[in-house]
């Protein structure tokens, strides 16, 4: 992997989606209509590993790769990330508003706030930040990997 790198990796801060135990977080740049990104991410979810999920939605690989990042961020705001992300994750062949109305419903997600969060530009500026700071540190493409301070094209064998 070519080094394209003009920052470090931020560390991970309380803006972070995070979850599993253990020592160091393991930070995956992923976007949720990526096929190697669902099976990292299931991979991560079953290890138990402590993770730290950021965005890398890259309209021009996916179009529905930022609305579908901001959708996240938006099912976040009622605590409900983790369950969204998994959702997405699981179900890649369907991804259009009318089945994320479906998920929403399913999760228990309100929808007439998770439709007003979803046109917040704030989230919108969250994700489109995320995405800078991962080309920064060097990621160029999904999923990116970042195990002590070191980008990886592929996933950990053993996730800590």
């Amino acid at each position: 992997m070519r080094d394209l790198t003009s920052l470090s990796v931020e560390p991970v801060g309380p803006e972070d989606h995070v979850r599993g135990a253990g020592g160091k977080p393991l930070i995956i740049y992923a976007e949720f209509s990526c096929p190697d990104c669902a099976v990292a991410a299931e991979r991560l979810r079953q290890s138990g590993a402590l993770v730290c999920f950021r965005h890398f939605a890259l309209a021009s690989r996916s179009p529905r790769a930022v609305q579908l990042a901001i959708a996240s961020e938006a099912a976040g705001r009622q605590g409900l990330f983790w369950d969204f992300h998994d959702s997405l994750f699981a179900d890649q062949s369907r991804l259009d508003d009318p089945y994320l109305w479906q998920r929403c419903e399913l999760l228990g997600v309100d929808i007439e706030r998770f439709e007003r969060d979803r046109r917040d530009e704030q989230l919108a500026h969250h994700v489109a930040d995320a995405v800078t700071a991962a080309m920064r540190a060097g990621a160029t493409g999904a999923p990116t990997f970042v195990v002590d301070g070191e980008l990886q094209s592929e996933l950990p064998a053993a996730p800590q």
